[in-house]
């Protein structure tokens, strides 16, 4: 039981992210405005974390410094309030299968930016080198088929809908509004991976992971709040009602944001981050059906076709990884079996850069020079 504890718990991972999906775009559907729902997803998953912070980390909260705290304000605003607020109002525009699809390009777009940044390095002569670039390709071809092409519609799983809704959600968005809703999408995803890469570089500086979630959970609930009140300055419509809209705020405040992350991280622990990441297409074919079960919700083809190319170029670049990583793992048991052959690999190394350091002095001489 002990070995199927991995593949159980990245299961009910991608479960709960499915419902997250299906029950947002069911409180969008039904009126709620998207920037109100973030911050009240930010007010519960403070509620949450913040008093298990200060049971279990009070003690090292002095040793965040000024600097630190800035920091944590900027990550909060590009990785919460600003990603997930556009993540939002794309999903309004789009669908629910399209947003888990365009989900799948999270860790191509984290890879890009590093790239960018000089974290990642890519062969473009070796196997996995060429892989990582056809995930990019094929990662881009996905976003393009998304926003241009529809492509047939299939018919919903169940007419009926389970979450009666004000606004018919199998109404289709017009054109621009599509469109617009994918690009936004993809810039959301992008912001989302640039706080991925940020964030991976500062918990190696303050490695307490607690203190972190919870200083950007409070930063982008401040954060929020701005932003909803500029966005919608009819307080009365800040009302919860006891319908869908509470059960997304609940669920995506307390489930989502506590429950699934705790989760994740025992399952990195135990399988790395890649393993987690292959269990993402899971998501997408769940979303296909629960959206067109729950929300009555028209599925098109290309949105399916968008889907599977984004499944492919995560797979591509999870592929070209793991290569790397194996063969990286080759050399470093060779230093260790034999470090007598490394020494003298060194030593050719030495001499090759000799050889041309040699070649380039003679290059830059003068025929008359030479003579």
């Amino acid at each position: 039981m002990e070995a199927k504890k991995p593949y159980v718990l990245a299961v009910i991972i991608q479960l709960i992210y499915t419902g997250m999906f299906v029950v947002s775009k069911a409180a969008f559907d039904k009126g709620m405005n998207t920037f109100v729902f973030i911050f009240y997803r930010m007010v519960a998953a403070s509620l949450l974390l913040l008093p298990i912070a200060i049971f279990l980390e009070r003690k090292n909260v002095r040793s965040m410094s000024l600097w630190l705290l800035l920091k944590l304000f900027f990550y909060a605003l590009i990785g919460n309030t600003f990603s997930l607020n556009l993540y939002n109002v794309s999903m309004k525009f789009t669908s629910a299968t399209v947003a888990s699809a365009s989900s799948n390009s999270m860790p191509v777009v984290a890879f890009c930016l590093a790239l960018l940044l000089r974290m990642e390095v890519v062969k473009l002569r070796s196997i996995s080198g060429m892989a990582k670039l056809a995930g990019v390709a094929l990662c881009l071809a996905g976003v393009f088929v998304l926003a241009f092409y529809t492509g047939p519609a299939l018919s919903p799983v169940n007419p009926h809908r389970a979450f009666a809704v004000a606004h018919a959600s199998n109404k289709i968005p017009s054109r621009m509004t599509w469109i617009k809703g994918t690009f936004f999408m993809v810039l959301a995803n992008v912001t989302w991976a640039l706080w991925i890469v940020l964030q991976s570089a500062l918990l190696k500086e303050y490695p307490n992971k607690m203190l972190v979630t919870v200083t950007q959970c409070v930063f982008s609930t401040v954060q929020s709040f701005i932003v909803a009140a500029v966005a919608e300055k009819d307080f009365p419509k800040w009302n919860i009602r006891p319908d869908i809209s509470l059960i997304a705020i609940v669920y995506t405040g307390f489930v989502v944001t506590g429950v699934s992350y705790y989760l994740q991280a025992w399952c990195m622990e135990m399988k790395g981050p890649v393993f987690l990441a292959m269990w993402n297409p899971l998501c997408f074919v769940f979303t296909i059906f629960c959206s067109s079960f729950f929300l009555g919700e028209i599925v098109h083809l290309g949105s399916i076709v968008g889907g599977i190319l984004l499944v492919g170029g995560l797979y591509s670049v999870l592929w070209g990884k793991s290569k790397e990583a194996k063969v990286e793992l080759c050399r470093e048991v060779t230093k260790i079996a034999d470090p007598q052959d490394e020494q003298k690999q060194n030593h050719v190394e030495i001499k090759e850069k000799q050889g041309q350091e040699r070649g380039r002095s003679n290059a830059r001489t003068t025929p008359d020079e030479q003579v």
